[in-house]
């Protein structure tokens, strides 16, 4: 309905004289009334677009000859883009009246004799507008927010696409400042490091692949993870064997951060110091107990002392210990196993 223009119905009835009762009373009310004889023509003047169509409101009466108001109102409501339908029954036809809202009728209004039927019917139109107006309405700004949405998931993925591009780029400098040094403490340090940039580019090269750009299935994550790091160890002279097995667990993108970094750094120091001698096996679990996504890496070398120094420079322990406590948690060593067990427990 065009803003400021009179609403525009159709009525439809075979009774040629309480049509045009209806037409006077309800321009009356500030209606624009076109009326059909049976519901075949009313149809087709609700079918016909901007010739016969367009109109805000139809009004059918239940009785008529050939196409019946049930019908008429069933061939309307198939219509594309539909009016709101008021049916009109007769004042002892409340089971017909029932069918019709079942139908799709947005109102019902009893017709009786004199007066009082047009003050009804003129303000069951009203009413309908109106409902019909909010409904569009919130239909239009619900379209709007899912489009909305649609543009930032977009713009989000693209970011993220964008953070794995550039932090691969910066993966590979360092590869190449590594090629030219000759210290093999300084190449050490620098591999550690493009592992420490390698997880944090898998979550974001998660994020723009996968449906949803705000979360992280860990166990998806963890498995790319863990198979860069595997690739990574592993030798003939110095096979290594990660094993993973995981729930599928979904984190915010930030917490999935924060795990991969430990998880790397874990692993990592297992690989490094669990079995000086030669091969063997690191496990890694990730498993959901009492609120909590439960992180478990383990290997069954040579153990580590309750006191022992941290090996290396010390930043690797850092990092799990920061990154930790952005989790708001701490890991825990299982001093009972027999190699090393590192315990994370994640609230989720």
């Amino acid at each position: 309905m065009t803003t400021g223009a009179a609403p525009r119905i159709l009525y439809i009835d075979d009774d040629d004289a309480l049509r045009r009762l209806v037409s006077r009373a309800l321009a009356r009310h500030g209606y624009d009334v076109a009326s059909a004889a049976s519901g075949a023509e009313g149809v087709a003047m609700a079918g016909a677009g901007t010739a016969e169509g367009g109109f805000d409101l139809v009004a059918v009466d239940h009785y008529m000859p050939g196409m019946d108001g049930l019908e008429t109102l069933a061939a309307i409501t198939a219509l594309p883009d539909p009016p709101p339908v008021v049916y009109v029954t007769g004042s002892d036809e409340g089971r017909i009246a029932v069918a019709a809202l079942k139908a799709g009728a947005a109102d019902y209004v009893v017709k009786t004799v004199g007066e009082d039927f047009f003050d009804l019917l003129s303000a069951s139109f009203a009413q309908v507008l109106d409902r019909t107006r909010l409904e569009r309405a919130k239909a239009a700004a619900e379209a709007e927010l899912r489009a909305t949405n649609a543009r930032l998931e977009a713009m989000l993925s693209e970011v993220n696409h964008r953070v794995a591009n550039s932090l691969q780029l910066v993966s590979a400098m360092i590869g190449l400042q590594k090629g030219v040094l000759t210290d093999p403490r300084a190449r050490d340090m620098l591999e550690d490091t493009q592992r420490r940039i390698r997880a944090i580019a898998q979550v974001h090269r998660r994020l723009y692949t996968a449906n949803d750009v705000e979360q992280v299935d860990l166990r998806d994550y963890l498995g790319s993870l863990i198979e860069e790091l595997g690739e990574s160890w592993s030798s003939d002279a110095l096979p290594r064997t990660l094993t993973l097995s995981a729930e599928p667990i979904r984190v915010k993108t930030d917490r999935a951060v924060s795990i991969g970094v430990i998880i790397t750094e874990l692993v990592t120091n297992a690989c490094k110091y669990a079995y000086p001698d030669g091969g063997g096996e690191v496990r890694i679990f990730v498993n959901e107990a009492d609120g909590h996504c439960v992180l478990t890496v383990e290997d069954d070398g040579c153990g580590m002392a309750a006191d022992q120094k941290p090996q290396g420079t010390g930043l690797g322990a850092k990092l799990i210990r920061v990154m930790a406590q952005s989790l708001q948690t701490a890991v825990e060593y299982d001093p009972a196993h027999r190699g090393v067990r590192a315990v994370l427990r994640v609230p989720v």
